[in-house]
């Protein structure tokens, strides 16, 4: 029993103690009541958050089982690409963009193809009855009537010289008609050919002699028609504008941006180029620069620089906003991180959670670089071979300051 009383001595006079408490607050009103539980409450919530963290170290300790639930990833090695970014368009790439025009003035008879379909090269894109297509198939006849008629005489005079009723001359002359009537008719075809007929139509003409003036024109590209001002009626001549279609080869665009002055030095042709469009915004066209301006504009103080982006599903429309990044400089090798082990703080400083056991974790500081493929560069703060929370970070910094505020 001597052994019993020195070890609950403390014991005894906390319970003395918290029985004076207990009647004293009985005695005291409801508002007093009320204050004395939520501070108590408080300094047990300050004690408990004492004991896993320490505002003064930066620590915070987690429990084994919220330890479960951590992801702990190394600070590594990553290659982070240098960039340029600006803001631009997108246009159309006039290198592929085709106005088609006729090559003989007429009237327009039929136009199958509307904005927005798709054509194939040599396809028919409009038909007019021309004029200039009668008058060559009509001299095609007048020439081959010719021919067959020189023909005709040349095989006379040589009969008739043959059985001693002609002379010489006259064959050779014959001769000679029948050559230039060949050469005539040949000239003629060519012509009728310039119109696009091919040596099946033409011999179809001559020997049906029938005229056909409806004059083909052919897509001169596959592409898309991207503008039509075509309608049966309307009569259209070479070269007159608008064209009657406008196509393009959709397969790839130009991404046109104006980048700083200060940053001209840094681009260069051939350099590749990733292009976003706030339409698909997970999408990355790459492309590469195929024009620098030679010139700054005077009130901008900006420089043209000019990319063809491969767009082969044809998502991308000429006017769109766009985005570009550039690579200036081949990559550059940095620590990093992953992008969720990084926390900006209501300050707006980055912070980070290194630990060596998953138990405990430092509050580290942190300057950060570029971002990339979902991950951070470190530029200081973090050495290479650390461990910091990925999964978890968040938490982390909420406890911390939830224990630091009370």
């Amino acid at each position: 029993m001597a052994s019993f009383r020195p070890k609950h001595a403390g014991y005894a006079a906390s319970a003395i103690a918290a029985a004076g408490l207990l009647t004293g607050a009985w005695m005291m009103p409801h508002a007093t009541n009320t204050s004395t539980a939520k501070a108590a409450q408080t300094m047990a919530a300050q004690t408990i958050s004492k004991s896993d963290v320490s505002a003064e170290q930066h620590y915070v300790d987690i429990s084994e089982k919220q330890a479960a639930a951590f992801k702990v990833r190394p600070v590594e090695p990553r290659a982070f690409n240098v960039l340029k970014n600006a803001v631009g368009s997108i246009d159309f790439n006039q290198n592929m963009l085709v106005q088609a025009f006729t090559t003989n003035p007429g009237r327009i008879v039929d136009t199958p193809f509307n904005v927005g379909d798709e054509v194939n090269k040599g396809d028919t894109l409009f038909t007019i009855d021309s004029p200039d297509l009668l008058q060559a198939e009509s001299s095609l006849l007048a020439s081959a009537g010719v021919l067959e008629l020189q023909t005709r005489t040349l095989a006379r005079v040589k009969q008739l010289l043959r059985t001693g009723g002609g002379a010489q001359k006259d064959v050779d002359q014959a001769t000679s008609d029948q050559q230039t009537a060949e050469g005539n008719f040949k000239a003629a075809r060519d012509a009728v050919r310039i119109f696009g007929k091919t040596d099946v139509e033409i011999d179809r003409i001559v020997a049906e002699r029938k005229l056909d003036s409806t004059l083909i024109v052919p897509s001169p590209i596959s592409g898309q028609i991207i503008a039509r001002n075509a309608a049966p009626g309307l009569y259209v001549q070479p070269g007159n504008a608008p064209a009657p279609y406008t196509l393009a080869d959709l397969s790839t665009m130009w991404m046109v941006a104006n980048v700083i002055e200060t940053d001209a030095p840094a681009y260069r042709l051939g350099q590749p180029v990733e292009v976003r469009v706030p339409a698909y915004p997970e999408i990355a066209f790459r492309g590469y620069v195929t024009t620098i301006g030679m010139n700054i504009d005077p009130s901008s103080h900006r420089q043209l620089v000019r990319s063809v982006v491969q767009d082969p599903q044809h998502k991308l429309r000429a006017g769109m906003l766009a985005n570009f990044s550039i690579e200036t400089e081949p990559p550059k090798v940095t620590v990093a991180v992953p992008a969720e082990a990084i926390v900006r703080e209501g300050d707006g400083t980055m912070t980070a959670w290194v630990t060596t056991d998953q138990r405990r974790f430092e509050r580290r500081t942190v300057k950060t670089g570029l971002e990339q493929d979902g991950w951070i560069q470190i530029l200081a703060g973090l050495d290479l071979g650390e461990q910091v929370a990925s999964t978890g970070a968040i938490f982390l910094s909420n406890k911390f300051a939830n224990a630091i505020t009370g």
